[in-house]
């Protein structure tokens, strides 16, 4: 059997009414500048590309030589394809129109360029994250941060590629998620895996230990009784993963199952939790909704969370549907007074 380009897939897509020409035209841009990444990153030192690069972002962290890079990539990739009327990078404080000299379109395109950059010097799987939203028809020709600020559900397509052993692609149009493999020698991605099914239970949780000192009561409690095993309440022991990098650990659950949590902690109370809403939370989301898995902040639906803001921040218990929902029974309801403290999520 012939196997399934990412082409092929997207034109049977187009041609079964579940995404439109310019949607499809506007994936196939951003998985080209994915590829031009996967090759920049697998120079590593021999492109000179390690290391940091001098500058901050919006969010004050520092960095890397491939951050920058591979937001200069993805902004350069889809100024001229006809297919969006603005981008918005996690490196970047407000949104890039596309400039006047070029066609606009009816998308606006969402990304983090490197997540897992932290890991790019001890060559770590990382990957570039994407969130596709259709562009309010009063934003086209002017667009805003605001025109960004859509709950999760209304996206129209989202997906990472993660630069591992394999460079792999896992992307969903809001039917299913999908994976697809990089053949180098090609320079095609080719479906490996249709209708990903994240297994419903699991014994396996990826979380930041070095963090724990610093949550919320009911963390605690959830956590230890994860740690207490088979002789504890939950009755079975677990296995722990962390990579520290979102892409890796999520494609970890994807493929197997498991729980990553990323739980809001007193450690910086201004900030309602480490990951953001726009770039990393909704569309991770909406992969893991589409394979059968939840995504919750541990009080409510990710994906139902209205926007404040292009840089927010939230909680994040994504993955297997039972273990999402067993986290959930730690913080629903919440204690009245615990919720009522100045800084605590809600």
């Amino acid at each position: 059997m012939q196997p399934v380009t990412l082409t092929r897939y997207l034109v049977e897509e187009q041609r079964h009414g579940r995404i439109s020409a310019e949607l499809r035209q506007l994936i196939s841009v951003v998985v080209r500048a994915c590829t031009t990444i996967s090759i920049a990153v697998g120079k590593g030192a021999l492109g000179g590309v390690l290391g940091e690069a001098g500058t901050g972002n919006i969010q004050g962290e520092v960095q890397k030589k491939l951050d920058v890079i591979s937001n200069d990539i993805l902004l350069e990739a889809n100024a001229w394809g006809g297919h969006l009327a603005a981008c918005a990078s996690e490196e970047m404080d407000h949104c890039q129109p596309v400039p006047a000299e070029y066609p606009k379109g009816d998308f606006l395109l969402l990304f983090d360029p490197l997540d897992g950059s932290s890991n790019i010097d001890v060559n770590v799987s990382v990957g570039t994250i994407f969130s596709v939203l259709r562009c309010p028809p009063q934003g086209v020709q002017d667009p805003r941060d605001e025109h960004f600020l859509q709950p999760g559900h209304a996206q129209v397509a989202a997906g990472y590629c993660i630069y591992g052993p394999q460079t792999m692609l896992v992307l969903t149009t809001g039917h299913g998620t999908h994976a697809f493999t990089l053949d180098r020698e090609q320079g095609l991605f080719v479906l490996t895996q249709a209708n990903m099914q994240i297994p419903a239970e699991t014994a396996e949780f990826a979380v930041n230990m070095s963090n724990q000192r610093h949550w919320e009561p009911q963390m605690q409690a959830y956590v230890a009784d994860l740690l207490a095993g088979r002789d504890g309440p939950r009755g079975k022991d677990f296995n722990m993963r962390w990579i520290a990098s979102m892409v890796a650990d999520v494609h970890r659950i994807l493929t197997r199952g498991g729980i990553f949590m990323y739980p809001w902690d007193n450690k910086d109370p201004s900030k309602a939790g480490k990951l953001r809403l726009m770039y990393e939370a909704n569309p991770m989301g909406l992969l893991v909704e589409q394979a059968g898995g939840l995504a919750s902040t541990g009080r409510a639906r990710i994906l139902d969370i209205a926007p404040q803001g292009l840089h927010q921040r939230v909680p994040v218990f994504l993955g297997s549907r039972g273990e999402v929902q067993a986290a959930e029974r730690y913080f629903q309801p919440a204690d009245a007074s615990l919720s009522a403290s100045p800084g605590v999520p809600s």
